[in-house]
């Protein structure tokens, strides 16, 4: 049983099954849509991603199924960014990569370079979890997993935060007030003091180039799922309980549907779905030692998606023409109300697409913390014609955590999402799901040698 129909429920039915034949049999539960927080809304007839936007040239899984599905790249519009202050601009992007480059030089020194310098060196390190996970090894829990792509330093990166780490290499405070915050607002929708790892996942996404699913990022999960020919049940799981037969465990998976409430019985189960109290009322039976619940909250994020004309005077544009900017970051200033906002187009671009001229109605996303009034909306907005809004636990509110959740639940039961504690992508959630799947294969069959091995650069070296 895999529970929940998300990235991670439906990217681990598919390795699921690459590892066990397609004689296995898998039961996907999902009370809501496929897709989870790759949502789409619609406004004027076109859909527009609504979370889940962007996903980093360098995510090899993503890139993996969209070939696997015979999914398209979106094609690209050009926008030029800016991080505003509440009362300025802090930064402006340019057409000219040059001029961009001599900007960064001319207001923070080298501190870009730094920061590119480390962020590199995280990924390089990262980047080895693919071929670790092409040779058939997982791992155990999130701890062993990073400390055999970075040692120590990707241990202590989860309990110390980005701004420390950076300030530690070189990066002046000003980038990091500046830059580094407005990055961390538009992603994660919190401050600097999220932890390192996530960090440097989040500002990956900032710096290379990043690609979409033509029709919509949801593609991926609903093509994974048609591609393994899962049975999924519109049910929401309210428990396991454990029971034994012939010596081995056996999973009863408890569940709600229109139809009243039902059971089914497992060999192995994969909880996809967040664990802790604030977002699920999960209950585990029969369990020894029992499984607590978990530590952590959720951090509240609002998605306002308006179709309206922009107030560019509230930017310092008075006339509308001249606003060049398709995206807006903030910094972190107590009076801003909004964390990040941007010009969005369409999950199916036409070769004739054009992004609209500042001066039109366009298709907004604002992101913040709180709904937006309707002062707010007034400051941003001269006027518009809708506003849909989605209110969300969207990613773990990230403090120094002091210990990560666990992978393993019990003998055949597996919980993905806790990988999103260490850092929260769609790349990140793949190669959780990988990580599961290889896991669970590996113990069914007892094969220990391919768990939590230690200097597996090595071991991979020798076996090429």
């Amino acid at each position: 049983a895999v529970v929940g129909a998300g990235l991670g429920g439906s990217a681990v039915t598919y390795f699921l099954q690459q590892r066990f034949g397609p004689q296995v049999q898998l039961d996907v539960y999902e009370p809501a849509g496929v897709g989870g927080r790759l949502a789409t809304i619609t406004v004027n007839k076109q859909q527009y991603e609504s979370r889940g936007v962007s996903i980093h040239a360098l995510s090899l899984h993503m890139q993996d199924f969209v070939k696997i599905l015979g999914l398209k790249h979106r094609r690209e519009v050009a926008g030029k960014s800016a991080i505003f202050s509440g009362e300025h601009f802090v930064l402006e992007e340019t057409d000219w990569y040059l001029l961009n480059l001599f900007r960064l030089w001319w207001h923070y020194g080298i501190s870009f370079l730094r920061l590119q310098m480390w962020v590199e060196e995280v990924m390089e390190k990262f980047m080895r979890i693919y071929k670790y996970q092409a040779h058939g090894y997982a791992f155990s829990s999130l701890e062993e997993l990073l400390h055999s792509l970075g040692g120590d330093a990707f241990i202590n990166m989860t309990q110390h935060s980005v701004a420390e780490s950076l300030l530690e290499v070189g990066v002046t405070q000003r980038f990091v007030d500046d830059v580094v915050a407005a990055v961390l607002r538009s992603s994660y929708g919190q401050s600097v003091l999220v932890p390192a790892f996530a960090g440097a996942m989040s500002l990956v996404g900032a710096q290379g180039s990043t690609w979409a699913v033509e029709g919509g990022n949801k593609l991926v999960c609903s093509g994974l799922l048609k591609l393994t020919k899962a049975n999924i049940i519109p049910a929401r799981v309210t428990g396991v309980s454990l029971h034994s037969s012939e010596g081995r465990a056996l999973y009863q998976v408890h569940y709600e549907s229109s139809e009243g409430q039902g059971s089914a019985f497992y060999d192995m189960v994969v909880v996809t779905t967040p664990l802790h109290p604030s977002r699920s009322n999960f209950t585990f039976e029969n369990f020894e030692p029992p499984i607590t619940s978990f530590l952590g909250a959720f951090q509240p994020s609002v998605t306002s998606v308006v179709h309206g004309y922009l107030n560019s005077s509230y930017f310092g544009f008075p006339d509308p023409k001249l606003f060049p900017f398709a995206s807006i970051l903030t910094t972190d200033t107590p009076n801003l109300f909004f964390n990040a906002m941007d010009n969005i187009c369409p999950v199916n671009i036409s070769a004739a697409f054009r992004r609209k001229q500042p001066q039109d109605a366009a298709v907004w996303r604002v992101l913040s913390q709180q709904p937006l009034d309707k002062q707010q909306l007034k400051t941003l907005f001269r006027s518009y014609y809708s506003v849909q809004v989605t209110e969300w636990q969207a990613y773990p509110h990230y403090n120094a955590a002091k210990s990560l959740p666990p992978i393993v639940l019990h003998e055949n039961l597996f919980y993905l999402s806790g990988v999103e504690w260490v850092a929260s992508s769609m790349e990140m959630i793949a190669v959780a799901a990988k990580n599961v799947a290889l896991l669970a294969y590996n113990r069914w069959h007892q094969d220990l040698e391919k768990i939590d091995q230690k200097d597996l650069m090595h071991k991979v070296k020798t076996e090429l």
